[in-house]
């Protein structure tokens, strides 16, 4: 049974310049059947945008996404966590910050992956899996 981020992770994500539109961005996360999209500056993540970030910081304002770059509405303070942290750390960082997904970090800043909750239920034992 998994028991590192590593093991469970998406590898190498779908990753989005910032300097591309949120139409763009949208597109994007809908063909690959994603809620989150790693923001990048080169292989370092800078930021993510989510489904959420769209409707609540294009559609619900009225913007023209179009006209938006993804560096303009991403999230920047991120959270974030290692490959060789164990799944029960995952949970607690994802409990503590309400989030359902946590990019996945090398120390250098290079992104690596992404974890969701979904990852971690599938793959963990019965007991973790009830804490989700």
């Amino acid at each position: 049974m998994p028991q590192d981020i590593r093991d469970v992770m998406t590898s190498n994500p779908c990753t989005i310049d910032a300097d591309k539109t949120v139409a763009y961005a949208a597109k994007m996360m809908q063909q690959e059947d994603v809620g989150l999209a790693p923001i990048v500056e080169g292989d370092k993540l800078i930021g993510v945008l989510t489904d959420r970030d769209i409707a609540t910081r294009i559609a619900a304002q009225g913007r023209d996404p179009d006209q938006v770059k993804v560096r303009d509405v991403a999230s920047k303070q991120l959270v974030t966590i290692d490959p060789q942290q164990d799944l029960s750390e995952a949970l607690r960082m994802m409990a503590k910050h309400q989030v359902r997904r946590l990019p996945v970090v090398q120390e250098d800043g290079r992104l690596v992956g992404v974890v969701a909750q979904a990852d971690i239920a599938r793959e963990a034992d019965n007991s973790i899996t009830g804490r989700l």
